[in-house]
């Protein structure tokens, strides 16, 4: 099993005022259709009120984002999935009751620690060409967006 992120900043949300409420009911939805699939890891909402910190290996604290990082906000959900077409499934389905494209990209994994360590795995670069290799991850190529719930 391979974690994913699904997320949406709130900039990719453009719905009326009067919708807002029907769109929260249908993202709940499916998230508790992932929780009762036994697919939902976490999920949530970046807080736009608590102001983004940068901590170094002393621990002294900036404040901001790192330069090369651009604005984090919006919702996430992690799921935990076998193949890449679950994820996309799942990622459609919350860009559906969101309302907007959704971002999907998949956590890497040790491979001392993963339990699919040795195990061969399909890589598609993206351009249709698929390749088989071993290895301790699932590759996917850059694909859909999401819209934070949990």
């Amino acid at each position: 099993m391979w974690k994913d992120l699904i997320s949406l900043p709130v900039s990719a949300m453009d719905v009326p005022a009067e919708d807002l409420g029907a769109v929260g009911e249908a993202a709940r939805a499916v998230i508790r259709e992932a929780k009762q699939a036994g697919d939902y890891v976490f999920g949530g909402g970046i807080e736009a009120g608590v102001a983004p910190v940068r901590v170094a290996a002393d621990g002294s604290v900036t404040s901001g984002t790192s330069p090369q990082t651009r604005e984090f906000d919006g919702g996430f959900c992690v799921l935990e999935l076998p193949p890449r077409d679950a994820a996309v499934r799942w990622a459609a389905k919350i860009a559906g009751a969101c309302r907007c494209e959704q971002e999907l990209r998949e956590f890497g994994y040790d491979p001392k620690r993963s339990p699919a360590s040795g195990r061969s795995r399909r890589i598609d670069d993206g351009l249709g060409t698929r390749h088989t290799t071993q290895s301790a991850a699932r590759h996917r190529p850059a694909g859909v967006a999401p819209c934070a719930i949990g």
